[in-house]
């Protein structure tokens, strides 16, 4: 008992599934037909909203986009019934140039279902209908979150769809969506009967022959063998050259169908191409542009490194060269320490020399070179000086002290120059101190 419950179970899922399945070959079967005999009729006679080919195909396109989609989840776990175009606003928005927008701003379409047949008529007039598709079902978590299992939206199908309205894009459409067809208020009906044709197989064509004989041999005995042989060659020959014109007519519909979908096809892939050819034209130049422009600033970066490193070198030639002849001016300029001693030992007896004969006269030494000049010509005529005061002073004879008495002030100004530090520090002395020529005084220094 047990395993025939589990049996009863089972046939239920089981005719619930060729139930689905046979719903979505249905709905895809007759969608290319639709599309086919859109096709057909677009060759002879403009489409418009009246045309019931348009009419028919729009219906069956809602359908398959209705096809067990999930309703809308309330407050108390209640699902409402929604429209496709709540899928398709989410899933299409990303489609570059949409128009999700322009018919959410229409005022005289408020409904869903009637934006969802807005949106399909302007994307058949714009011919980008299969593009919308496509960029649906490539946003598959998008699509499973509208779609239950089952669905042509989730199944392998849905990718043929999309090829299948590619066909669509050689039509030329126009549409007025203020009229009755964008309204929401009634539902889309399929109409089957242009797609129900039956065909009749060569059995059945012969047996109809057979029971048009036995009619005419016992419906009138006039007739002759001969003639109602005649009668049926000509009616066999008419069925086969009336199949034979159907196959005909069909192959050459299949054909246009086929020659029109491949020039839709081929126009896209070029202007595809056309895309990328100019896209990568852009590129190379942006790339050889900035190629150019790296290899200029290299060039002015190295120009800018060797005029840098020229005038460094030149900078440290100078630098050496300075020190050079500040280091020689430097020797030049300072004397010796023994001609140091020998020059101070002379300004102080020149010093001493002036206080006893009270002849002070004031003058400032401008420059340290002046200085020395006079130090040195002062001691060559001390020497002198000495040296005739020696033989022509008398014995007994002293140094008498006239005019101003030393002062420890002067002491300490003639001992300040028996020292090198101390003759460096008379640069100071300049237009404050006032001190003695020795070179213009050695002429007065003679034997009393």
């Amino acid at each position: 008992m047990a395993s025939l419950g589990v049996g009863m179970n089972l046939i239920p899922k089981r005719g619930a599934g060729r139930s689905a399945a046979v719903e979505r070959k249905n709905l895809l079967t007759v969608c290319r037909f639709s599309v086919k005999t859109l096709l057909d009729r677009s060759c002879s006679e403009t489409i418009d909203d009246s045309s019931p080919e348009f009419l028919n195909f729009v219906s069956i396109l809602e359908h398959i986009l209705c096809h067990r989609l999930k309703g809308q989840t309330t407050w108390f776990v209640y699902e409402s019934p929604r429209c496709f175009w709540d899928y398709v606003k989410a899933a299409c928005s990303k489609v570059p140039h949409n128009c999700i927008r322009s018919i959410q701003s229409m005022e005289n379409v408020r409904s869903s279902r009637a934006k969802g047949r807005a949106w399909i008529r302007v994307a058949l007039m714009e011919k980008r209908l299969s593009e919308y598709i496509s960029s649906a079902l490539r946003d598959v978590r998008t699509t499973r979150k509208f779609y239950d299992d089952g669905a042509i939206m989730l199944g392998e199908e849905a990718g043929l769809l999309a090829d299948t309205l590619i066909g669509l894009n050689t039509i030329d459409l126009s549409f007025c969506l203020k009229g009755e067809g964008v309204d929401g208020s009634c539902p889309a009906v399929i109409d089957y009967t242009p797609y129900l044709k039956f065909t009749q197989s060569a059995d059945s064509i012969s047996s109809d022959e057979e029971e048009m004989r036995t009619m005419g041999s016992s419906g009138s005995e006039d007739n002759t063998p001969d003639k109602v042989a005649t009668a049926a060659s000509i009616f066999t020959e008419q069925s086969n050259l009336f199949s034979k014109c159907k196959r005909f007519e069909q192959k050459y519909r299949m054909a246009i169908e086929q020659k029109g979908y491949l020039e839709e096809l081929v126009r896209l892939r070029e202007a595809q191409l056309s895309e990328a050819v100019s896209h990568n034209k852009a590129l190379q130049q942006s790339l050889a542009n900035t190629h150019l422009t790296h290899t200029l600033e290299k060039e002015q970066l190295e120009c800018i490194i060797l005029e840098l490193q020229d005038q460094l070198t030149v900078l440290k030639n100078n630098d050496s060269r300075s020190r050079q002849e500040l280091t020689v001016h430097l020797t030049n300029q300072w004397p010796s320490p023994v001609s140091l001693d020998t020059n101070a030992v002379a300004l102080d007896t020149l010093l001493c020399r002036k206080s006893m004969e009270g002849q002070w006269e004031k003058k400032s030494f401008r420059s340290l070179e002046q200085l020395s000049t006079d130090i040195s010509l002062s001691q060559m005529s001390l020497e002198q000086s000495q040296t005739l005061s020696l033989d022509a002073r008398p014995v007994g004879s002293h140094w008498t002290h006239q005019g101003k008495v030393e002062t420890p002030s002067l002491r300490g100004l003639c001992g300040s120059l028996t020292s090198v530090t101390s003759y460096k520090s008379l640069t100071s002395l300049k237009s404050s101190e006032c001190l003695a020529s020795p070179a213009i005084e050695m002429s007065s220094i003679t034997p009393s």
